[in-house]
């Protein structure tokens, strides 16, 4: 980019600023950033929300019913039911004394306080969900061979507090019920989500060790220092965790919450991003020092500092304009994910253009320690092979591209979508096993009964024979296996009629039925001067799936258009834009398609989850228009420099594959942590993430761009095309390539230190 651009102006001033006084912005960031994220894991739970419904916009028919449940039922959005499943210990059948007995001891636990437990080291402002559970009516199975109580606790689910709160009741209630010769079991919302966080803490723990031991050793191998590999983290730690301390901070501050996967996902990205601009700044700053042994490690930071940030900057804001465009969703999860990701990303760019130089000005060659790569000439290596070849067959890599991402893109044929919250493959707990036990002797949908919710609009009182006509057409329909006994509202201003469905909770099947017979049959037959809406987990999903496939048809072409303009603005070039536009397209549907052969045709899951394509579509897309951005960045300055274009296209090709192929193993491997969760839905996006970043890493940015680069020459960046320039400063001008024969820095005697290289 031009030095006489504003933009480019403001970055080098940034940055020049941050390595004069590297001190002072290593403290602050510091202070802040350890600040920060300390506000963030303290209220990170009170600035999350777990219901899916209140994410979707009020003229969703599930979103009319939660309001009638909270208006006239007491429901609270807040609410974590659960269901708590009570037999006779010997096997036997439940007698009426002992279902006088369940309901006595249900009606104990009912007053009794759960205190939540706390640990010495938790913090005294630490917020207290001690409560008293609501305990409501239960229901025998017809073989009584076991009866359910409904069970509700208020609190985020994600909180380690009310979780702490619900082990406590259950432990609580297995004591109270065992002394009666009865045995226990829960499952349902909050008791599934415990049981499968207690499954998942030591995976959790070990992929996390495994993949900062994978990032480290990368480090280590490529760099032979151990400051090199270990300073990336812990600038990406202060830095990540100031900017996920910032949005905690501004969602409390607008009252908009955020989903309970927001905050995870945002680490995951800030750690990828975060050790990629840490990665290019590197390599380059080795470079510098590299060819210029004369240079104090400041002005070499310097110097690189405002050069690499003039394209991370770039990188970042394609991120972020990508990720923008989701506040146009209507579904409210995407609107408030948007936003969040993008404020955080801003936050690591200031980052990378503050923090990161200041680290590479104090420590200078010191980064390197104890390798010796700074006094001895780069051997060619894979990098400079593929930049040779790049330079001889652009056609043949090309074409060998083109062939690989197409094959892979084959797999969208027949592609389905898939809105189950869970599906096979999940783990296997205590509670999906309770679930199993209700589902031999009750509808499969017992513990997730969808609801009917009738409120009457003429003023007339609600009663259960004004509901009958239209109990009795639900109980008709195909696939509802249990109409529930209408429960009136206190005010009689509304009705509830629970169903128990025949298909199980959280899959298609459900999700169709309510969808369609259920909310047909509330609409042919709801009583005269009333308003009726289908509610529930079904209902609500199957919502989403509306208001998704409306959003994906809006934020798709909206982003592409804004990463566009972003790649107009940097590369001042009207086909060079194109030609990475075409590129990550191919990358896209490539990635989707390998997703697709891997888990819809392999593995014969349902479909891929609904939101892999517009997870993929921001990641690959976005992600991997950082690497395209950096090599473009790259081959434009070498085109600048005397000599033919093919040429130029090899040294960068030489100069920057490394970066790239480190950076995108470092992301790769942050993003498919997530594939050894038990979840489907997020092992879908954690494979298929890491397989987009190493196409777009591997395939896209260091052989289909260069090869289209070489092949179009100068006119690539047509109207604007880079000249030869002589005479300039010698960071322009020609410099020996150590990859050729007959450069002095391949000779034995060269030495850096008596032998400048410009």
């Amino acid at each position: 980019m031009d030095d006489s651009q504003t933009g480019g102006k403001v970055i080098r001033a940034l940055t020049g600023c941050s390595t004069r006084n590297p001190w002072k912005v290593i403290a602050l960031w510091a202070v802040l950033g350890i600040g920060l994220s300390i506000l963030g894991q303290v209220f990170v739970f009170r600035a999350t929300q777990a219901g899916n419904a209140d994410f979707l916009p009020r003229s969703y028919d599930s979103a009319a019913a939660l309001r009638i449940a909270e208006q006239s039922f007491g429901t609270r959005p807040d609410a974590d039911p659960l269901t708590v499943l009570v037999a006779r210990s010997d096997g036997a059948k439940l007698s009426p004394a002992d279902e006088r007995r369940v309901e006595e001891l249900s009606g104990k636990l009912g007053r009794d306080r759960i205190t939540m437990p706390r640990d010495r080291e938790d913090p005294p402002f630490l917020q207290d969900h001690s409560q008293v559970p609501t305990i409501g009516a239960g229901m025998t199975a017809p073989d009584r061979s076991f009866r359910l109580l409904s069970v509700e606790f208020v609190g985020n689910p994600q909180d380690p507090g009310v979780q702490g709160v619900y082990r406590a009741f259950r432990d609580h209630a297995r004591d109270v019920f065992r002394e009666a010769g009865l045995r226990t079991g829960f499952t349902g919302g909050l008791a599934s989500g415990v049981d499968t966080a207690d499954a998942e803490k030591t995976r959790t723990m070990v992929v996390g060790i495994a993949m900062t031991a994978l990032i480290v050793l990368l480090h280590v191998l490529v760099f032979r220092s151990l400051a090199a590999a270990l300073l990336p983290l812990v600038a990406v730690a202060i830095i990540g965790g100031g900017a996920a301390g910032a949005v905690i901070g501004a969602s409390l501050l607008t009252g908009i919450d955020l989903a309970p996967s927001t905050p995870g996902l945002i680490n995951v990205v800030l750690i990828g991003i975060g050790v990629d601009y840490f990665l290019f700044l590197l390599f380059r700053f080795r470079e510098q020092l590299r060819r210029h042994p004369e240079q104090s490690g400041r002005e070499a930071a310097a110097l690189v500092a405002g050069r690499v940030g003039t394209a991370v900057t770039s990188a970042a804001l394609t991120i972020v304009a990508a990720f923008a465009t989701l506040g146009i969703a209507s579904f409210g999860q995407f609107r408030v994910l948007g936003p969040a990701i993008a404020v955080a990303v801003l936050v690591m760019l200031l980052g990378s253009l503050t923090l990161m130089p200041a680290l590479l000005a104090v420590t200078g060659r010191r980064m390197f320690w104890p390798s010796r790569t700074l006094r001895t000439a780069p051997r060619e290596g894979s990098a400079g092979r593929l930049g040779r070849l790049v330079e001889r067959r652009p056609v043949a890599l090309t074409l060998a591209s083109v062939a690989v991402l197409g094959a892979l893109a084959a797999g969208l044929v027949g592609m389905r979508v898939d809105y189950g919250q869970g599906g096979a493959g999940g783990e296997r707990t205590a509670a999906t096993e309770t679930a199993a036990e209700i589902a031999r002797s009750l509808p499969a949908g017992a513990s997730e009964p969808a609801g009917v919710f009738v409120r009457a609009t003429d003023g007339a009182p609600m009663t259960e024979g004004r509901v009958a006509a239209l109990a009795g057409a639900l109980a008709r329909v195909p696939g509802v296996g249990r109409v529930s006994p209408t429960v009136i509202s206190e005010d009689r201003g509304a009705a509830r009629i629970d169903l128990l469905l025949t298909t199980a909770p959280g899959t298609q099947e459900s999700r169709d039925l309510v969808s369609g017979p259920v909310r047909a049959a509330v609409r042919a037959n709801g009583p005269a001067g009333t308003e009726a809406h289908v509610g529930g987990t079904a209902a609500v999903f199957a919502d989403i799936a509306v208001a998704v496939d409306k959003d994906l048809k809006v934020i798709f072409p909206v982003a592409a258009a804004l990463i566009g303009i972003i790649l107009l603005a940097l590369l001042r070039s009207l086909l060079a834009p194109v030609v990475l536009m075409i590129a990550v397209g191919l990358g896209f549907a490539a990635t989707l398609g390998a997703s697709t052969l891997a888990f819809q045709h392999v593995l014969g899951r349902p479909g891929v989850d609904f939101t892999l394509p517009l997870v993929l579509f921001l990641f690959v897309v976005a992600l991997g228009t950082d690497y395209n951005i950096l090599i473009s960045d790259r081959i434009r300055e070498e085109m600048d420099r005397p000599g033919s274009a093919r040429a130029a296209v090899g040294r960068a090709v030489r100069h920057t594959a490394p970066a790239i192929a480190t950076a995108g193993l470092v992301l790769a491997a942050s993003f498919g942590s997530l594939a050894v969760s038990p979840q489907p839905g997020t092992q879908q996006v954690g494979f298929a993430t890491a397989v987009g970043i190493m196409l777009s890493a591997f395939v896209l940015s260091i052989v289909l761009v260069p090869a289209l680069a070489a092949l179009l020459g100068r006119s690539l960046w047509w109207p604007l095309r880079p000249r030869a320039r002589d005479g300039e400063h010698h960071a322009h001008a020609p410099h020996p390539d150590p990859y050729r024969k007959g450069d002095p820095e391949r000779s034995p005697e060269w030495n850096p230190e008596r032998t400048p290289v410009g």
